[in-house]
């Protein structure tokens, strides 16, 4: 094997094919990526039990081959080529890598014992990746982090008829997302499944500028495909609690105010706040009140906003929840929810919300 191609476009091909590579693994050549150069083009492959991802690059290949080498070297050997054309080739036992006056040498693995790569599964339909990785983003923070509970560490992903729903909760808070995507006119009809959310934040990034993207999907693993890109990853067992009881509030006084500002007001008074110390705001018809802090060491700030129900209305949240939910709508007004102190509160970017996320409140401070 024999080929040249530019060093930026090695290392990033490199990068996206080691993402899923394992820290550590009793099968050596499961560290390994496999580059196959063939008709102008490199491939660089790389698995583990749970996940695979493949890339194809263009390369001016002037032997056709195959080859495996440990993953993590490759890609700490990519980070310091010389900008330019680098000249890959199997010599012997090891593959040479060129690049300028910089010369390495790596140990191949043997080819033979290496797994072959999961199939794609069945084709369900396109959703644009940009739009994907920006629901994907908007949900990910409830994602839990907790291993011994795996269920609540995954994103559900739901499509129904042209519409998917990706949800995401820890217990204390839960974030839903809807967005629109392309089913195949035989695509399979509804879905319902969980996700690692730590893989599918990865490859939701790596999708957001390649274009429509194709999902797959079957009983065990999701798969992507877009541009010269392919990944899959194993579903995880289980359902995560349904949102729809805990999002039909009833009765409830309706609250708006400026996101931005508000965003920044809570960062701005969380600094006195002690640990998780709560941030309280307090609404009236016209303006919201936030404090935060206890005895001397406190903070304070109004800004103006709408109270639709009460005369004024209480409530208190975890900062950092808050701050995680308020970051991750992307429309200039937010609107609360609220049954009052202590109680499920609901942040939506609108009175037609295509992202909900929903908060417990705590005590008030006194």
């Amino acid at each position: 094997m024999e080929f040249r191609i530019d060093s930026g476009v090695l290392t990033d091909a490199v990068a996206w094919a080691a993402r899923v590579l394992p820290a550590r693994s009793p099968m050596p050549v499961l560290g390994g990526l496999l580059l196959e150069a063939a008709d102008g083009r490199l491939r660089v492959s790389g698995l583990d039990h749970e996940a695979s991802a493949r890339v194809e690059v263009e390369a001016d290949t002037d032997v056709e081959g195959r080859a495996l080498v440990l993953g993590r070297r490759l890609l700490d050997i990519c980070k310091v080529l010389p900008r330019g054309l680098t000249e890959l080739s199997v010599e012997g036992a090891r593959l040479s890598v060129t690049s300028g006056d910089a010369r390495f040498g790596l140990s191949l693995l043997p080819l033979d014992d290496y797994p072959a790569p999961p199939a794609l599964p069945e084709v369900r339909g396109l959703v644009d990746g940009g739009a994907f990785a920006a629901a994907v983003g908007q949900v990910a923070v409830a994602a839990g982090r907790d291993d011994s509970l795996p269920v609540l560490t995954g994103i559900r992903l739901a499509l129904d008829g042209t519409a998917m729903t990706l949800a995401a909760t820890d217990r204390y808070r839960y974030a839903v997302r809807t967005l629109e995507w392309k089913p195949e006119a035989d695509g399979g009809g509804p879905a319902d499944v969980v996700v690692p959310a730590r893989r599918l934040t990865e490859i939701a990034r790596s999708l957001a500028g390649a274009g429509p993207a194709r999902l797959a999907l079957d009983g065990g693993s999701i798969g992507f495909e877009s541009d010269g890109l392919r990944t899959t990853t194993r579903l995880l067992d289980g359902r995560l609690p349904r949102h729809d009881k805990l999002f039909a509030l009833g009765d409830h006084a309706l609250a708006a105010t400026d996101r931005t500002p508000l965003t920044e007001a809570v960062k701005r008074v969380a600094v006195v706040a002690e640990g998780d110390g709560p941030v309280q705001l307090t609404f009236t018809p016209t303006s919201i009140h936030l404090q935060a802090g206890y005895e001397d060491d406190v903070a304070s700030q109004h800004l103006p906003a709408t109270l639709t129900g009460p005369d004024t209305l209480t409530v208190a949240f975890n900062p950092g929840y808050l701050l995680d939910a308020l970051n991750t709508l992307d429309t200039p007004e937010v609107h609360f929810h609220l049954l009052g102190p202590g109680q499920r509160a609901l942040l939506t970017d609108g009175p037609n919300p295509t992202h909900r996320h929903l908060l417990m409140s705590v005590k008030p401070l006194v």
